[in-house]
Formats: C-alpha cells, sequence, structure tokens
C-alpha cells in the first residue's frame, strides 16, 4: 500500500485520537475552543482539534470517509500539479478547509468558555466537495448504503446542514460541515480554475450514475 498523504492524515489522526480518547488533558489541550483562541491568542486549536475524536464512530467514519475520498482526489492532484505540487495543494485544502471550517463557531462562540468542538468533519467535508466537483455523477452511499448520484448528495448536504444550524440540539457542528464543504470547493477552484469547465461540462453531459 502507498505511503500517501491521506494515509498518513489517517494515521496521525488514529493516534492522537486513540491517545485523546483517555487523555482528558490532551482534549484540552487540543480542542476548538473559540473562547481560549480569541482570548488567549491560541489559533493553533483550527488545526489541532482535526485531530481529535469524540469515540471510535466518530473517528471511524471520519477516517474512512477520508480515505475513500481523499485518496481520489490526492490522486487527480498528482495527476493535474504533479508528485510534489500535487500533494502540496493537497495539504492545503484539507488544512485549508479544516481551519475555515471553524470559523463560523469561534465567530458564534468567542465569548462563551463553555463551548468546544473537536474532530475532522469540516475537512472531510471539504475533500468530499472537491470529489464531487470532478466526478458529479458517481454514485455515492447515502448513509452507506443508499445509492444517490454525488451532485444530489451535495446538494442535500448543504441544504441539511444549513438546517440543521438553527434547527437542532445537538453537540454536531453543523456549520463546520456546512462551511467546510464551501470551502472545499472555493479552494478547489482558486488551486484549479479550469475545475469550473470540467464540472459544468459534467453536469450538461449527463450519464447514468458510474
Amino acid at each position: 500500500m502507498e505511503l500517501t498523504v491521506t494515509l498518513i492524515i489517517i494515521i496521525i489522526s488514529g493516534i492522537i485520537s486513540y491517545r485523546a480518547f483517555t487523555d482528558v488533558n490532551l482534549v484540552q489541550k487540543l480542542k476548538h475552543d473559540p473562547y481560549r483562541e480569541a482570548n488567549h491568542g491560541e489559533y493553533y486549536r483550527f488545526i489541532t482539534s482535526g485531530f481529535i475524536h469524540g469515540g471510535w464512530a466518530h473517528l471511524i467514519i471520519n477516517m474512512y470517509v477520508l480515505y475513500e475520498f481523499g485518496t481520489i482526489v490526492e490522486s487527480i492532484f498528482n495527476n493535474i500539479f504533479g508528485p510534489i505540487m500535487g500533494k502540496v495543494y493537497f495539504l492545503i485544502l484539507y488544512f485549508g478547509t479544516l481551519i475555515i471550517s471553524d470559523i463560523p463557531t469561534h465567530l458564534k462562540h468567542k465569548s462563551n468558555p463553555g463551548y468546544a468542538s473537536i474532530g475532522a468533519s469540516g475537512a472531510v467535508s471539504g475533500i468530499l466537495f472537491a470529489y464531487v466537483l470532478f466526478s458529479p455523477w458517481s454514485w455515492l452511499g447515502l448513509m452507506f448504503f443508499i445509492p444517490i448520484p454525488a451532485i444530489v448528495f451535495a446538494v442535500l448536504y448543504l441544504v441539511y446542514s444549513s438546517w440543521a444550524v438553527n434547527n437542532t440540539q445537538s453537540r454536531i457542528d453543523h456549520s463546520a460541515h456546512f462551511m467546510g464543504a464551501v470551502a472545499g470547493v472555493i479552494i478547489t477552484i482558486i488551486l484549479f480554475p479550469q475545475i469550473i469547465d470540467i464540472f459544468l461540462t459534467e453536469i450538461m453531459n449527463f450519464q447514468s450514475p458510474r
């Protein structure tokens, strides 16, 4: 198995998350904490929070989705930009979406010492949406088993995440999901503007999802 950037991120995330499962102090140091970021300048948390998760299910789901789509997007980037810059741009995409996805909750909760969040869901959403740009008519598994075209999944994902921000009381940071997805699209377009034409051509040349 090739040691890709995607796999390295997964390995590091797995190791740190596993340690954090039983180390409360580590979670306190790494979690996304808007109050401490704004009042103590601990902006490193925008990145470190993406390497810890709330349990095995949270970790496995995020890393599974990252592996499935990150491997493909990284390969596409390598083909477009070359083996070195492809990896560099993939890292920019991943960490760019990770950082941007935390901005809404940072702004909303920077005066709230009781709020915190963890997980790589924002960055994973960005990678998934980058994949959708390249292959909008491919099949995705909704809830892991219901087949649905990628572009349809993307629209439903954005609609639900937007709705859930103000209409659910769960601990899930839906705004990070939404912003991460949007950031993934924007960063991909900035890195590779030609994707707009590719995406529109794919959309217009509809075929059965593949």
